[in-house]
């Protein structure tokens, strides 16, 4: 239920930021209202898998999908790096606020997230 509430709270937000946004609205921010939005729907994709196995009986966190989770963020961990360099080495070349940047790099991270769980999840751990 925790993961339902969470996307709920940060969808909330989202809208209220939308509304209170003085001015018109940039292409950054459009492109971060999809990126948070995609990621609400990938929490609820977790929540929506994790209530269907405690329907079905097993456990909601397993040793597999703690080891999946566990890989998962060290390489996004790794990538998030290289991203945060990234932002970095083109924040004198770009014209953006500091508060975007940031914003950015945050909803970067999370992205990065979300694609090395589905990939290591749907590809599997291989024997290390």
């Amino acid at each position: 239920m925790l993961v339902f509430v969470v996307a709920g709270l940060v969808l909330l937000t989202t809208l209220f930021w939308m509304i209170k946004a003085s001015g018109a609205i940039d292409k950054t921010d459009t492109i971060q209202f999809w990126v948070i939005g995609l990621l609400i729907i990938f929490a609820l994709f977790i929540g929506i898998r994790r209530l269907k196995s405690e329907k079905r009986g097993e456990p909601t966190e397993d040793e597999l999908s703690k080891r999946v989770l566990q890989k998962s963020a060290a390489v996004s961990y790794y990538i998030s790096l290289y991203l945060w360099v990234a932002i970095i080495y083109i924040k004198d070349k770009v014209s953006m606020d500091t508060e975007q940047l940031i914003g950015t790099g945050i909803l970067g991270m999370a992205v990065t997230f979300a694609l090395s769980w589905l990939i290591i999840n749907f590809r599997g751990i291989r024997h290390e």
